[in-house]
C-alpha cells in the first residue's frame, strides 16, 4: 500500500527538482555560449562549477530547513 506524500514532502521534492535544474541550466547555457563565441570548453567549465556550487548551497539550505521543521514537530506544545 502506498501513502500519499504530505504537502511538506511535496515541497521538499519540488525543491530537490529545483536543485537539479540549477545544476543543469548553467551547463546548457555555457555550452551554447561556447558554441556561439567559439571559446569551448571554458564557459561550459566555469558554468558547471557555478551550477554545482549553487546547487550544493541550495541543498544545504533545504536540509537546514528540514532539520528545523523536524525539530519543531518534535517539541511538545507549551
Amino acid at each position: 500500500m502506498s501513502q500519499q506524500p504530505t504537502p511538506r514532502e511535496m515541497g521538499y521534492y519540488a525543491a530537490l527538482a529545483q536543485v537539479g535544474t540549477e545544476m543543469v541550466i548553467p551547463i546548457v547555457a555555457g555550452y551554447w555560449l561556447d558554441d556561439w563565441l567559439h571559446t569551448a570548453p571554458w564557459i561550459t567549465s566555469i558554468a558547471a562549477v557555478v551550477g554545482f556550487v549553487a546547487g550544493m548551497l541550495h541543498l544545504i539550505l533545504i536540509l537546514r530547513q528540514k532539520d528545523r521543521d523536524e525539530s519543531a514537530d518534535k517539541k511538545p506544545p507549551p
